[in-house]
């Protein structure tokens, strides 16, 4: 997006969002890679698969596209750039169901990561998953999308310079072919964050039965994996929630991608689908079913691109920012995808019909890093916590 623009010499500052020419050309990248690599019979031949992507085209989003970089700084191997262009990326990930460890790698480790201190377990965990030769999953324990210390079930135990770690995660997204596991366990003096290599012993992943195919989740035993620190008591937390928030943001991007191509297939079905010798798209019904549809799209990708570039640049509160794009976007893709079944009448019931494929993902997606009701109560909160008359936030949500 286009930088601020200093409009006086008090550097009162008005924000202009408009993608750059930059940005343009890597969306029509991505869209592209996606054309080729995840169309639909793609999707669902790799949803049936173990691991469920394949793992030559993730290595071409890291090593040839450089996508999984954008957002890390060049002095640690990345493609620089930041959370807005990530977006874009993941934004065009969504329309096309790609089926890969975005949400655990891209949206949580990678920034969780770059925020952690420069260590060389850092280093040699972080370089690898921007190349796309490995692949991550973060155990982050987190209530309504904050990072919940007192909900950590691990525990890390050192002996000497050795440490390990043993519990259970329950339910890990990405977790079943991830390369490397975050995670965040009690230690001698807090909680602190560690990287587990997933393949070590010590390591039992258990795939979980889900409603959404093409992100799957599995249950994780630790017993004495062999552990690398990555960031102590005092850095954790402060890490934990930074990824949270680019989590929330880029999930939110994500949501847009998939209400974008569900409101798109729903646009092309009304204009085709005759009934009565006339288009289904011109009846008054489907015709306001469709501009609620787009109403919601457009204020679910204003919504995301202003957490981004919030995080980005700082100009507004992140959390807040973040929540708010949290609770627009789950709920618009969860009712644009609801609607687009209705649009497509018998058909978008069918096994055979692509709609329940995005109607599972925007449901699961509405489940992780918080509901959309819980982020709207922490705007309230964190709003209540502000002076009246400093800070005002409106968040409207559309269709009651």
């Amino acid at each position: 997006m286009a930088d601020n623009t200093v409009t006086d010499e008090t550097s009162t500052a008005s924000a202009e969002f408009a993608f750059t020419p930059e940005q343009q050309e890597l969306r029509a990248a991505v869209r592209r890679f996606c054309a080729e690599h995840s169309d639909e019979a793609t999707v669902r031949r790799l949803m049936k698969s173990t691991p469920a992507f394949d793992q030559k085209v993730w290595l071409r989003l890291g090593s040839e596209l450089g996508v999984l970089g954008l957002g890390v700084p060049e002095a640690l191997d990345g493609s620089g750039g930041g959370i807005v262009d990530a977006a874009i990326v993941v934004e065009e990930l969504g329309a096309a169901l790609f089926c890969g460890p975005v949400f655990g790698t891209l949206a949580l480790s990678i920034p969780a990561l770059v925020a952690s201190p420069d260590t060389p377990a850092r280093t040699e965990t972080l370089g690898p998953l921007v190349a796309g030769v490995r692949t991550a999953a973060f155990a982050i324990p987190d209530r309504g999308g904050r990072f919940a210390a007192d909900a950590v079930t691990l525990r890390a135990n050192a002996s000497g310079d050795t440490w390990t770690v043993s519990g259970t995660v329950e339910r890990l997204v990405d977790a079943g072919a991830a390369d490397d596991l975050l995670v965040v366990a009690n230690g001698p003096g807090g909680v602190a964050l560690f990287v587990v290599d997933a393949t070590g012993s010590g390591v039992e992943r258990i795939a979980l039965s889900t409603m959404d195919s093409t992100r799957p989740q599995a249950a994780v035993q630790l017993v004495d994996a062999a552990a690398r620190p990555l960031a102590g008591p005092a850095e954790t937390p402060w890490i934990c929630e930074r990824a949270l928030r680019v989590g929330a943001v880029l999930l939110a991007a994500e949501q847009v991608g998939g209400g974008r191509h569900l409101l798109d297939l729903s646009v092309s079905y009304a204009r085709e689908r005759l009934q009565f010798g006339r288009p289904i798209g011109s009846f008054q019904a489907v015709k306001h079913r469709l501009a609620d549809m787009l109403v919601d799209q457009e204020h679910a990708r204003s919504a995301a691109y202003h957490g981004a570039w919030a995080l980005q640049d700082g100009t507004d509160d992140p959390a807040v920012a973040a929540s708010i794009a949290q609770a627009i976007c789950s709920a618009a893709y969860t009712r644009i995808a609801a609607d687009t079944i209705q649009v497509h009448g018998g058909i978008g019931f069918t096994w055979e019909h692509q709609a329940h494929l995005y109607f599972k993902r925007a449901f699961t997606d509405a489940a992780l890093l918080g509901s959309a009701e819980e982020h709207r109560d922490r705007i309230a909160e964190l709003v209540l916590d502000t002076h009246t008359g400093d800070y005002e936030v409106v968040v409207a949500t559309g269709r009651s």
